[in-house]
């Protein structure tokens, strides 16, 4: 059994730490915030930045979490550390309805969604009204907008005021929004006879920018289940509307005229990302480093002492999400391709993320040898510290909108794999708007395709990418920086949660 809130003893350092803390702070002891992610990883990750945040600037922050994740973050996150870090936050904990083998990754993914959609309300709306010993009420409710009805359904319900936050980029969340006018348009549905090339036209703000192709995966097809799935899409985030604001992982430079059309619809958008950076540029520079909160697996400390060694920006890192799952034949491919490259890898494979070995699966001696000499293999990274290396001069990614912010702002060019969800829309945005990538979606992922986007990246056009790639990192820096839009956004918001607090009595 997993207590619900740690106390742990705290170390001397630690104890000055949060007194230092806690007098920089504003007075904001009556301020009390629910913050509710999606419990996968990018989203509890994102959202857990956010709380951090809350937390510095004096709020009591309330954490819901699923069981399996809390356990995952107890397990492999130095979950105490970042309670004894951040003393006014705390981890309620509800379980999530399915076996604990259950895999929560690939498909079987939408279970989670499904279960919490019918099963959750009765245990957040618990949490919500209850009141811990020492601490005022629940009176802000920052819950992930992926739930948009239940949250908004259950905030009504106890009469606490909510926020939306997304962990999407501003340019998916508006294409979502904007389905209904794709339909009317007849740009969508696409059909099996389409032409994946053809432009759409009428989404506000980014005229032209996507192709049929470059929409989110579940766009593709024309059967009833198709249209219905995307409609309630639109809806589920329509929903936010009904949040007093929105919260976006992103930045004024980078998604400026997506933003002002958003702004139309949705008076209160909070830009305050890239939250990773934000939340380093807010710390105090005296205090501890935070904690690790990966809830994916254990981090393999290995590979930083391996990347210490190589030469600068010569090591191309590989990983696909915490999520996101690939044949065996499709994995001996792109290793293949990375080996052929003869550039240096670091590639994580979790253990869930290929499926079980077939009779007589071996990997090829030219691949264990390749590795061995310019390779790096393991099950799970800190990827921020990765990114951040001078010896990462690539990224071959699944462009989900976490790493693709992280990697934005550490300057490090990228290849973009996407296979569902948002990852479409991400994989363009990085190669046509940003330029500082290759985009390899509906291609067939073949050891000789990776090996030339390898060394297309890495060699032939390095340059262009990596000067593109530091001007976009000095945009997304200059964001957080004192002055900058998402410093400014978060002290908007943080002013904007102490006004609607004061109407919970």
């Amino acid at each position: 059994m997993i207590p619900i809130i740690y106390e742990a003893y705290m170390s001397k350092a630690q104890k000055e730490n949060a007194t230092r803390a806690k007098m920089k702070a504003e007075e904001t002891t009556d301020t009390h915030v629910a913050i509710f992610p999606c419990p996968a990883q990018g989203h509890v990750s994102t959202m857990l930045k956010l709380a951090q945040l809350l937390a510095l600037h004096g709020f009591h922050i309330t954490f819901l979490n699923t069981d399996f994740i809390h356990h995952r973050l107890h397990r492999f996150g130095d979950l105490e550390a970042l309670l004894q870090t951040y003393p006014s936050l705390q981890f309620k904990t509800f379980p999530d309805g399915l076996p604990h083998h259950h895999p929560r990754s690939g498909q079987s993914a939408v279970d989670l969604f499904q279960y919490i959609n019918l099963h959750a309300k009765p245990h957040i709306r618990h949490i919500l009204l209850s009141q811990d010993p020492g601490k005022p009420k629940i009176n802000c409710f920052i819950a992930d907008g992926v739930f948009g009805a239940l949250t908004i359904d259950v905030a009504h319900q106890v009469g606490i005021p909510i926020i939306h936050f997304r962990t999407i980029s501003a340019s998916c969340f508006w294409t979502y929004f904007c389905v209904p006018n794709l339909f009317q348009s007849n740009q969508l549905p696409i059909t099996g006879d389409e032409d994946m090339d053809r432009v759409i036209t009428c989404i506000p703000g980014m005229e032209n920018m996507f192709r049929c192709r470059d929409l989110p995966s579940f766009s593709r097809g024309t059967g009833s289940e198709i249209v219905y799935a995307l409609n309630s899409l639109a809806l589920e985030t329509r929903e936010s509307l009904q949040a007093r604001a929105l919260i976006l992982n992103t930045f004024e430079d980078l998604e400026g005229s997506v933003l002002s059309q958003m702004r139309l619809q949705f008076p209160r958008v909070f830009t305050i990302g890239p939250l990773h950076a934000h939340l380093n540029t807010r710390k105090e520079s005296n205090t501890e480093t935070t904690p690790s909160t990966s809830c994916v697996g254990e981090v393999d400390r290995r590979c930083m002492t391996w990347l210490d060694s190589q030469p600068l920006k010569s090591v191309i890192y590989v990983s696909f999400g915490s999520i996101a799952t690939m044949t065996r034949e499709k994995l001996i491919e792109i290793w293949y391709g990375l080996v052929n490259s003869k550039k240096r890898f670091l590639w994580v494979v979790r253990p869930d993320m290929v499926g079980p070995k077939e009779n007589g699966d071996r990997v090829p001696a030219e691949l264990e040898e390749g590795t061995k000499e310019r390779g790096f293999i393991v099950g799970w990274a800190p990827q921020e510290e990765v990114l951040a290396h001078k010896a990462i001069g690539g990224f071959l990614t699944h462009s989900g909108w976490n790493s693709t912010l992280e990697s934005l702002a550490a300057g490090v060019p990228m290849i973009c794999c996407p296979s569902f969800g948002d990852q479409h829309v991400n994989s363009r945005f990085v190669s046509e708007v940003c330029k500082v990538g290759l985009d390899m979606k509906d291609v067939a992922c073949d050891r000789n395709l990776v090996e030339n986007m390898v060394n297309d990246l890495m060699d032939h056009r390095n340059e262009v990418f990596l000067n593109s790639a530091r001007e976009v990192a000095l945009l997304a820096n200059r964001s957080v920086s004192s002055g900058g839009s998402s410093y400014s956004n978060l002290d908007g918001l943080i002013q904007y949660i102490r006004s609607i607090s004061q109407e919970i009595i």
